[in-house]
């Protein structure tokens, strides 16, 4: 009798969990494109046990120390504490520097020095004298001239526009005068360009950051600043304003999740680290906070404020932008990781998380360093031209302030990585959630996240091994 061969049965399939689409394809990682809060109801609670009375307190201090608006003073004409308008220069003429600066003393020809070379040139060369028309204010259509040094850094062409600042106590000739240029017209087309290249990268995400920042601009502008020239603690105002503007900019860029609650914990234990080491150390080293003219014009026009105070604002301000990358950041570096491998522990995830953030440790505080540097480079290019020593210029109060801000930021940094992480992973690795597909034992995720390796471990908690037949 002749049997006829069978062909090869084929092991059954592995059943597709529910959420993946009928002939779908399991790629090797997630296609979430949102925070994948966790299900616990439990940990929900938790979460909002602490940030719901931290909120509420914020909002109690931006009723009680709100400010209703900018104190009015009498202007001194100083600085930036004079009245502008807007002008143009109309018409330019070289004239000859001696003609008009006839009442100066004539130089000696040593031009070995800086008042030597200048007094030189101002006396032989060739000057500008620019017909400016002003174009805003109560006197628009005004025109008077204003005599350009050879030797200024601003040199005026015609057709430029300028800002000009009004003295309405000097002598009629003198009461306009040019302070600077108006950059209106580039500053405006390079924010446009910012923000067009935030939205074309960042779609949805870059929309509300741009709003998140705008929000940011009107806590500044509205409670914070007016707010400390009322005179209320600089410490305080501070505090609670960048409260506000974390939850703000936060919850608005990643939204109302449990993963951005954990980033906004993080954040917040990182900024009470930095405002009990700067309130330490600006006062063990005796920190003014006055340092320089535009400081000095503040405390003369409100001698209330705490100038110390201020310097501490600052450097909670300061840092906060950079401590929001760094929580968000590693917040979600533990929970890809817990969506990569749903059975890891709350130690391993945060070992792997650990890991990833001394990366991000190493480039930020760098990063730090050197944007303060860089704003203080003239003030360091005049103390190496002075020759100075390394301690000399350190013991100097206006480079021991940005030593301070630099260092006490940067601490906290360093430390939100830890507090962040540990956080994350504890909240991550203790989700009790239904499983996937009932599969007991695997935490669920957000519908659509689960990576090739969960899917592969639901198949294993679950069944259907798909043992071939035995010929």
């Amino acid at each position: 009798m002749t049997t006829t061969p069978q062909p090869p049965q084929q092991p059954p399939q592995p059943p597709r969990p529910p959420q993946e689409p009928p002939g779908g394809h399991g790629h090797g990682h997630s296609h979430s494109h949102g925070p994948a809060a966790p299900v616990s109801k439990h940990l929900r609670k938790v979460i909002a046990a602490v940030l719901i009375p931290f909120a509420t307190a914020v909002l109690v201090g931006l009723a009680i120390l709100w400010p209703g608006g900018t104190p009015e003073h009498k202007r001194t004409g100083v600085g930036f504490d004079r009245q502008t308008y807007a002008a143009k220069v109309t018409e330019v003429q070289q004239v000859d520097c001696k003609d008009v600066n006839a009442s100066q003393v004539p130089p000696t020809g040593d031009t070995s020095t800086a008042e030597g070379n200048s007094a030189q040139q101002q006396a032989t060369g060739e000057c500008k004298k620019a017909t400016v028309e002003v174009t805003a204010g109560p006197d628009k259509g005004r025109k008077f001239t204003e005599i350009v040094q050879p030797d200024a850094p601003r040199q005026l062409e015609e057709g430029q526009e300028v800002v000009v600042a009004y003295a309405p106590d000097a002598p009629e000739e003198l009461q306009y005068s040019v302070t600077d240029v108006n950059r209106g017209t580039p500053m405006w087309l390079l924010a446009a360009i910012f923000a067009v290249a935030v939205v074309v990268v960042g779609r949805m995400r870059g929309v509300m950051a741009l709003v998140a920042l705008a929000v940011s601009f009107a806590v500044l502008t509205l409670f914070i600043l007016p707010a400390i020239l009322q005179g209320s603690n600089p410490l305080v105002v501070a505090v609670v304003g960048a409260s506000a503007i974390m939850l703000l900019a936060l919850y608005m860029c990643h939204g109302l999740t449990a993963r951005t609650s954990v980033a906004v914990l993080g954040t917040l234990i990182s900024l009470l680290l930095i405002g009990l080491l700067g309130s330490l150390f600006i006062g063990w080293a005796s920190l003014t906070g006055n340092t320089d003219d535009n400081t000095g014009l503040i405390h003369g026009l409100y001698p209330e404020i705490d100038m110390s105070g201020l310097l501490l604002a600052g450097v909670i301000i300061g840092s906060l932008g950079v401590l929001d990358d760094v929580t968000v950041t590693q917040t979600s570096a533990v929970w890809e990781l817990h969506q990569a491998d749903p059975s890891m522990t709350a130690r391993q995830l945060y070992r792997a998380g650990i890991r990833i953030g001394r990366d991000h440790i190493a480039s930020v505080v760098n990063t730090l360093v050197l944007a303060y540097a860089g704003a203080a480079l003239p003030l360091l290019l005049l103390f190496s031209i002075a020759q100075s020593s390394v301690g000399t210029v350190a013991n100097s109060e206006l480079v021991a302030e940005e030593i301070v801000r630099t260092l006490v930021g940067s601490i906290g940094l360093v430390a939100s990585v830890p507090v962040t992480t540990a956080l994350a992973a504890l909240v991550v690795a203790k989700d009790k959630g239904p499983g996937v597909a009932g599969v007991p034992g695997v935490a669920a995720t957000d519908p659509g996240s689960l990576t090739s390796t969960g899917r592969m471990k639901a198949v294993k908690l679950g069944g259907g091994s798909g043992r071939r037949r035995k010929k």
